[in-house]
């Protein structure tokens, strides 16, 4: 019974480092990504040792598989908590709302507007970049003041100036 714990544990311990060593190489994170290989291959190969060893088990190989599963419900909740990179908005609204502007200002975004030409009339649409820490904040914000506004979110790969990149370059001096 020892064992089987033990196999679910490390494989609760293995997919998460997984995961998130997989986005770490996604976001160019290199050596972060590194460090986290090792330590998911010395998990790896003595997990795999213990379900492998001797006469394996009927039980040991399903417990292996199923903390595989658990185990990336569990990496892909530690990477939605840890919210790594940036967010990029686009929200589209029916009239241009300076209020709704002025306050996601004054909160810290960075706000583009744009003017544009919808089917039946005019349309404004705001364009923010922010943490994505910060999205779900925002969405809230933003739907607080306009309801009806359809909002577009994905995760830039890279970006170059602008007032994010001068408010992060600010913190770091500080």
């Amino acid at each position: 019974m020892k064992e089987i714990l033990l196999i679910l544990m490390l494989q609760l311990v293995y997919v998460p480092i997984f995961t998130l060593r997989t986005i770490f190489v996604v976001k160019g994170m290199s050596v972060i990504a590194a460090q986290l290989a090792v330590l998911e291959g010395l998990v790896y190969v003595f997990g795999l040792s213990i379900v492998l060893s001797g006469n394996p088990s009927t039980i040991a190989m399903v417990v292996y598989a199923v903390g595989f599963g658990v185990g990336i419900l569990l990496g892909a909740y530690v990477e939605r908590k840890l919210a790594i990179g940036y967010t990029s908005l686009i929200v589209n609204l029916e009239k241009k709302n300076e209020e709704l502007i002025s306050f996601l200002r004054n909160e810290g975004f960075g706000v583009t507007v744009f003017e544009g030409e919808g089917k039946d009339s005019k349309r404004y649409q705001l364009e923010l970049l922010t943490k994505r820490s910060r999205e779900d904040e925002l969405i809230l914000l933003i739907e607080e003041y306009e309801p009806k506004a359809f909002i577009i979110s994905y995760e830039p790969r890279r970006f170059k100036g602008g007032f994010l990149v001068k408010a992060m370059k600010r913190t770091r001096r500080k």
